[in-house]
Order: structure tokens, then sequence, then C-alpha cells
């Protein structure tokens, strides 16, 4: 079974296996990557963790066990300009630094084998946790709770005052959401980074995991026009243009579609 298939497997699991998920992820890009020593690291990190737990309700050791992680020296990735390793698990593990949805993904595992109800938070531009029914929000990097202002705060800094906070932004993350916008970010992070054959790699795994958007077909044909692959860059521009709505954007594409040499080839 390659990297692929073996992530999509985790998804059908009961519980779903979100950390080997992101685990196989890694291998796809890194041959040394290996899933089962990276296990092996998380039950190390998981006795340690539980030891440091203070004697509370279940309900109440989400923000207290992010704080431990903290303390332990998970924290976000600062580097700039980011590496794609912020967002390959097994170098997590091993650097304790990452971007917050791998921080996240960390946490809940831990949560999860530790019976400490917490959840996913697809929010904007910072991936967040959340105690189901809880009025607050939290930070997988150092447990900081979040209220509505805090958000809103958040999302100005991510995006600018103009954006307003609305409930979209506080929907709870599926594991396959998840390991989507973690595709999505491995894909942005490897066009930064110049590497559009490992891009393409994550941009085709968006595809797979779940309901793609216009922007995934305008990314990946810009990937196949990079590499010089005309008609498959043709395929992603006609399905951008089957699901767009917006005029402007449908003009430019016919156009650019019309620029791109004819799929059609005479058979003699």
């Amino acid at each position: 079974m390659n990297p692929r298939h073996a992530c999509l497997a985790c998804m059908d699991r009961l519980p779903v296996a979100l950390l080997e998920a992101t685990l196989w992820i890694a291998a796809e890009h890194d041959r040394q990557a290996d899933p089962g020593t990276s296990l092996g690291q998380m039950n190390d990190l998981q006795f340690e963790i539980a030891a440091r737990l203070p004697v509370l309700p279940p309900a109440e050791l989400a923000q207290p066990l992010l704080r431990q992680l903290t303390a332990l020296g998970f924290h976000q990735d600062e580097y700039h300009p980011l590496r794609p390793q912020a967002a390959l698990m097994h170098q997590v593990l091993q650097r304790r630094r990452g971007q917050p949805l791998l921080l996240a993904v960390v946490a809940l595992e831990l949560a999860r084998r530790l019976g400490v109800p917490l959840e996913g938070v697809n929010f904007p531009g910072h991936f967040l946790l959340r105690v189901p029914g809880a009025d607050h929000l939290l930070d997988p990097s150092g447990g900081r709770r979040l209220y509505p202002n805090d958000c809103r705060d958040l999302l100005a800094r991510q995006y600018g005052p103009s954006m307003a906070l609305n409930a979209e932004h506080l929907r709870s993350a599926g594991p396959r959401q998840m390991l989507q916008r973690l595709s999505r970010n491995l894909r942005q992070l490897h066009i930064s980074n110049d590497q559009p054959l490992a891009a393409l790699i994550d941009a085709e795994r968006v595809m797979q995991l779940g309901p793609a958007q216009v922007a995934d077909y305008l990314t990946r044909a810009g990937l196949y026009q990079q590499l010089d692959c005309p008609q498959a860059e043709r395929f992603d521009l006609e399905h951008a243009l089957l699901l767009t709505d917006d005029p402007v954007q449908r003009l430019k594409l016919s156009e650019r579609l019309s620029q791109l040499p004819s799929h059609r080839r005479s058979i003699h």
C-alpha cells in the first residue's frame, strides 16, 4: 500500500486515525518519514503529558493539556518564510514546531487517548480548538482562551478589519476537512518554496479528500502550466469555469482556454 492509499485508509477506521493519516501525508514527501517511529514518539508523549495533568474532570483538562504541550516545547513555527516542514507531521513531532493545524492534530490525538473532549474549529488563517459546548475557543499554540472579541481581533490581523466574524468561521472541522486544509497548506508552502512537483502531489490530494473549490482547480491549473502540461491545465480551467459564478472570472478563464492548444487530435 502506497502512502496515499494508506492515508485514505485511515479515514475508514473507527475512530478515524487522523494523526496517522498526517504521517502518511508526510511520507509522500519524505522517504525518510516512518509513521511507525512517529507513532512511537506519540506514545512517549502521551505518557509524559498524562503524568503532568492535574486531577480535574475530563471536560476541564483541554487547556491544561495544551499548556503542558507548550511547556514541553510545542510552539507555532515562526520561521520566515515558512518552510514545508512546518506542515509535515513527522518533522513537527521531532522539532516541536509547526503550523497551528499540526499542533491541533497532536492535541486532538492526545485528547482522544486520554478521554478529554476536544474538537477542531476551521477558523480562517489560524486553526483553533474547542471543548464541545464551551463559550470560548482555544489556541492550539499555548492554550489561550479566545472569546468572540478575541476571534474578531485574530480575524482582523489575518485578513484586515473589513472581514466580519460569522458563524461559518466557528464551525467544527471533521477529519477530512482537516486533512484537506493540511493539503492546501502544504500545496501553498511547496509553491512558495519553488517545488511545483511536490505542490502537485498536494493539489491532487485536495481533490481526493473532499469537494474542490474554484481556487483548487485554478491552483492546480497554474501548476500544470508551470510544468508544461497544457491538456491537464485545460481540464482544470474547464472545471473552474463550470464552478464559478463570477462573470469577470468566467471571461478571463474563457480567454485563457482559447490560448491553449486544442485537446482534439485528428485520427489518421
